[in-house]
């Protein structure tokens, strides 16, 4: 994998920008090796997504992030210039159904997907074992109505103490608190078994066989303090018909939410999605 910077830009758009990034980097040696950009019409903001060859800049990281401050405030400018190299630091969390957990566990043991895995928290016990056997800490929290409030003061303590990037509800079914939501904001990934907006909350496929639905999928979007509303990272369906059952579209939708949360984590992870409001602008490849 080749060392790369990665600069993320969201500002309002003018005449210039693109031009001025590029003439910013190539002062510095800066050799762009991939580049993306959005212009959304209708907010008049711009968006862009550098990649940039570590080993072509002729300064530091930290110099190259000084002297890029004084064109970012020229521009008005949210930014972040990142090595890639540096891994980011990933809770998983999860409650009794491993399909999701066990499809990322496989990704990150094989090296596949590039982050590192702090721990695993849960509130029941069920998967620990299967868990361990991955060498991982698993941190069991029941989340009774009695102790809510200090179980999820035990997982911000987690959170905390890992120094975590981000946090992934592999199908967690517990709803975070707001503070919770609020302090971690654009750093908690969630995988909704549903084609979000459609069918929010618990048994979304009870809702979807209840309306004779013909597609039914997945949303993996960041979490906020209202419950399956935040911003959507990816999405994907699978066409079913009468002749399916409850059961059949629980099947088919679990292999389309390890998908989908794979590729949402992976666009995460590589600095791919820019936040504006409750929308994503998602530079895939």
């Amino acid at each position: 994998m080749r060392h790369t910077y990665r600069l993320n830009i969201a500002c309002p758009d003018r005449v210039g920008i693109v031009a001025a990034v590029s003439q910013f980097l190539a002062q510095y040696g800066g050799w762009i090796v991939e580049a993306n950009h959005h212009s959304d019409v209708s907010t008049n903001w711009f968006f862009m997504r550098q990649e940039i060859a570590a080993d072509s800049v002729t300064v530091s990281l930290a110099e190259l992030r000084e002297k890029f401050a004084l064109l970012a405030a020229e521009f008005n400018m949210e930014w972040t210039l990142l090595d890639a190299a540096v891994r980011k630091r990933v809770i998983l969390m999860v409650s009794r159904e491993a399909h999701c957990l066990t499809n990322l566990l496989y990704r990150w043991r094989s090296s596949e997907m590039y982050f590192d895995l702090a721990c695993v928290i849960s509130n029941h016990d069920d998967l620990r074992s299967y868990v361990e056997w991955h060498k991982v800490p698993f941190y069991h929290i029941p989340v009774t109505p009695e102790r809510k409030p200090a179980a999820f003061a035990e997982i911000r303590r987690l959170f905390e103490d890992h120094a975590v990037d981000s946090i992934v509800l592999a199908r967690y079914m517990q709803i975070l608190p707001p503070d919770l939501c609020a302090d971690f904001s654009g750093k908690i990934i969630n995988i909704h078994h549903s084609f979000l907006p459609s069918f929010v909350g618990a048994k979304p496929y009870h809702q979807a066989a209840q309306r004779g639905v013909k597609l039914i999928g997945a949303t993996c979007h960041y979490v906020t303090e209202e419950l399956d509303a935040g911003p959507i990272i990816e999405q994907d369906v699978v066409r079913i018909s009468h002749s399916h059952s409850i059961d059949d579209m629980i099947r088919l939708g679990a292999d389309v939410e390890t998908l989908v949360l794979a590729k949402g984590l992976r666009y995460h992870l590589e600095d791919r999605v820019l936040i504006h409001g409750n929308k994503t602008i998602v530079f895939s490849q």
